[in-house]
């Protein structure tokens, strides 16, 4: 399929279902009409691209019990790509969103029109992932045609659309605005390599080029790749890109186990229709990264035998002082999504969100991020350093009524749902810290990553309050915050046992600072960089000229990814 020779006439559907894809169908013409009709027939062995998205990334629905609880005509939890959803999510309360954004009562909303579980009957799974009814709200929309993800012709019965295809690989389960142009990349680029015995333009920019030019860090080495490697990586082989969302709110263990079972699906599926799959390959962004090591950990997914390599993308390895920040403060403002706002811009609406979803909490600064990153300064001087110990779960995450802690009790649970509170988010983090111990070192050992490390998109490795203010006092850990604006500007006063006089009543103004740490806006290169610090990866790329969320939009993002692609796929042995 990646080397066809020159022809002419009716292109017919191709239907890897059908006899390995050895079936078609025809339809009838004039006699005089001379034309072939002819089909794609796809290699034997696939190999298949699984793509875990970022968090957010993932389109979720509620349970049933949820949207009658909440008088909803639909069960959209989160689906960024609906402009009229986000709009509402975006202007909702507090309470609103702790009870939409419940890791108890939402799973992926995966696609599904054989039951069509969109809690509207009005709506069909269809519908819901791009008919053109719905357009104005959401289209797939796919702008690619390879042989095995293109329209069908008007003769074929059933009629299928690319896009229709598209999302019964689940491309319709992510934020597919944000992430087309990885998918449609790597379904057209290493399915198409080769047109007519040459060389397709995106591989020149890639087959014999210095990995450096993607700014491929030193060490481990990485050697160009050459045409002959690339055509018999690709040659006689499959590679159909699927997408695989993920609850993002649950644990990433959680999640590893449900893409373990959907994952040994998909292969089974190949193999049923007669194809030999033996291994997937998984690409990542941000959050993904971590749930696909919890995917290979022996306890969680247990899929390392079926994986034959990671690509990962902007992947906090140890987590980021952004997740501090957001919660604390809200998601600052984003020209390139609109999640942020969707989410939440104050501390009240993230903090309800975020301080009852397990899996969000593992995206804070875990034990091997070190100690200091969380500072309060006065008057040019550091007065308080924290992680001082190694443990920023008892030192920051678990104080309460601490006015530089990660939690204020008061923004939990403005839904008073039953069991919700204090005491089972600290539960939570307990489960973040084993969690995050248990992952320390799991890298599947055919791993490469790239990520951002520029001074120009600087992110909050170091997390700084100001204190602006000439009262004195004896002990900054014990001020008392007067006003909070949810937004990183507080008011503190000393309590009267902490003045240095009875003159010091005057509140103190605490500002958390701008990031000043390189990174891509969102991950620190400190966090990043315990990738290449571990020494387990075959090839690392440190970029810049990136925004987080943004990244699978990147040149060299996109040529370094396709470039790891085919190091892994080379390595692939068959077992016949």
């Amino acid at each position: 399929m990646t080397d066809f020779p020159p022809r002419q006439g009716y292109q017919l559907p191709t239907y890897p279902e059908q006899q390995s894809g050895y079936r078609t169908q025809g339809f009838a013409t004039p006699v005089q009409d001379k034309l072939p009709q002819t089909f794609d027939i796809p290699p034997r062995r696939v190999l298949p691209i699984i793509f875990l998205p970022g968090i957010m990334g993932s389109n979720l629905r509620m349970s049933a019990e949820r949207q009658q609880q909440m008088g909803k005509s639909n069960n959209i939890a989160w689906r960024p790509d609906n402009a009229i959803e986000s709009a509402k999510l975006g202007m909702a309360s507090a309470r609103i969103r702790q009870l939409q954004l419940d890791f108890e009562n939402t799973e992926v909303d995966e696609y599904d029109p054989a039951n069509n579980p969109t809690g509207n009957p009005n709506e069909t799974s269809t519908d819901r992932n791009g008919n053109v009814s719905v357009n104005f709200f959401y289209a797939l929309n796919v702008g690619i045609d390879t042989p095995l993800l293109c329209d069908d012709p008007a003769s074929a019965s059933p009629r299928k659309s690319k896009d229709q295809k598209a999302r019964e690989r689940g491309w319709g389960e992510i934020y597919f605005d944000c992430y087309r142009t990885l998918l449609e990349t790597c379904e057209l680029e290493l399915n198409t390599a080769f047109h007519y015995g040459f060389m397709n333009e995106r591989w020149k920019q890639i087959v014999g080029v210095p990995p450096s030019v993607w700014q491929a860090h030193p060490q481990p080495p990485l050697e160009p790749l050459d045409r002959n490697t690339l055509k018999e990586t690709v040659e006689n082989i499959w590679f159909p890109v699927h997408a695989m969302g993920y609850n993002w709110l649950n644990t990433s263990a959680a999640s590893a186990r449900r893409l373990a079972q959907r994952i040994n699906v998909l292969i089974k599926r190949y193999q049923d229709q007669g194809f030999q799959c033996e291994k997937v390959i998984v690409v990542t962004h941000s959050m993904g990264g971590l749930v696909a090591r919890a995917l290979i950990h022996p306890e969680m997914g247990n899929m390392k035998d079926k994986i034959l390599g990671m690509v990962h993308g902007v992947m906090p390895a140890i987590g980021a002082g952004a997740a501090y920040k957001r919660m604390r403060c809200g998601f600052e403002d984003s020209f390139l999504s609109i999640s942020p706002k969707v989410v939440g811009n104050n501390g009240n609406k993230v903090t309800a969100v975020l301080a009852n979803a397990p899996g969000a909490l593992e995206l804070l600064p875990n034990q091997n991020y070190g100690n200091g990153w969380l500072q309060v300064t006065h008057n040019n001087q550091t007065l308080l350093s924290l992680p001082e110990y190694g443990d920023p779960y008892e030192e920051i995450y678990k104080l309460k009524d601490v006015w530089y802690g990660l939690i204020k009790n008061e923004w939990i649970n403005p839904a008073l749902i039953l069991h919700a509170g204090f005491d089972r988010t600290i539960e939570m983090l307990e489960q973040t810290k084993k969690f995050h111990c248990d992952i320390a070192e799991t890298y599947h050992e055919l791993s490469y990553a790239h990520y951002g490390a520029d001074p120009a998109k600087a992110a909050w490795y170091r997390v700084v309050w100001s204190l602006d203010g000439d009262t004195q006092f004896r002990d900054v850990r014990k001020l008392a915050i007067l006003r909070d604006n949810k937004q990183g500007r507080l008011h503190v006063v000393a309590p009267p046992e902490n003045r240095l006089t009875n003159h010091d009543c005057r509140a103190l103004t605490a500002h958390l600072m701008p990031p000043t740490d390189s990174g891509d806006q969102t991950v620190p290169t400190h966090s990043s960089d315990h990738q290449l610090r571990s020494g387990k990866f075959k090839g690392i790329f440190r970029q810049t000229g990136y925004e987080h969320q943004d990244s699978y939009n990147n040149s060299k993002v996109l040529n370094s990814t396709l470039y790891c692609l085919i190091r892994i796929a080379q390595t692939m042995k068959w077992s016949k």
